[in-house]
Parts: C-alpha cells; structure tokens; sequence
C-alpha cells in the first residue's frame, strides 16, 4: 500500500496550513456520514481525507477574507495612540518616593 504525504497533496493545495484546514473540514463531513471519495478501505478518517486531497477530489477554493481585503494594515491601525501618562502608573505598587 502507498503511504499518502503532504508533498502529494502540495500538488493540488499551495500551503500546508490550508491543507490542515481542508483535511480537518473533511474529515468532519466523514464523521457525519459523507461518502468517501477514493476507495481506502481499512484506513482512518484523516489518511482518507488527504488521499482524497492528494487525488483532487475535494475542492481547495482560495478565498480571500472580505475584511483584509478591504483593509490595508495602516488602514486597521489607529492614528493616535492612549498617552502612556495617563494610563501607566510608573510607580511600583508598595513604594513611595
């Protein structure tokens, strides 16, 4: 029996993490009665799911998130910040000057 591995499913996913993240969606409709894809008998849920991902059966869509999409990093960061002053104490707790 062929052992199935990440670099088989890099071939059809671009990234580990979302190989994860596709495997782990997987094996959840699995364990909700979702047929198998590719015929692996004997095997667990997890190894089933990355052979099917490993043979293009289960669909990798990138999809951007709306929110960073429609935000630049200096768009999400405020423009002033709190003054340190007034919201950091700089006197230990116990001491007195």
């Amino acid at each position: 029996m062929a052992r199935i591995t990440i670099e088989d499913c890099l071939k059809r996913v671009p990234n580990r993490f979302a190989i994860v993240n596709l495997a782990a969606k997987r094996v959840r409709q699995i364990r909700e009665g979702s047929e198998y894809l590719v015929s692996s008998p004997k095997n667990e849920d997890i190894v089933v799911a990355l052979r099917e991902i490993a043979a293009g059966k289960v669909p990798f869509e990138e999809k951007p998130d709306p929110e960073i999409e429609s935000e630049t990093v200096e768009q999400a960061l405020p423009e002033t910040f709190p003054d340190e002053e007034e919201t950091v104490d700089n006197e230990a707790p116990g001491e007195s000057g």
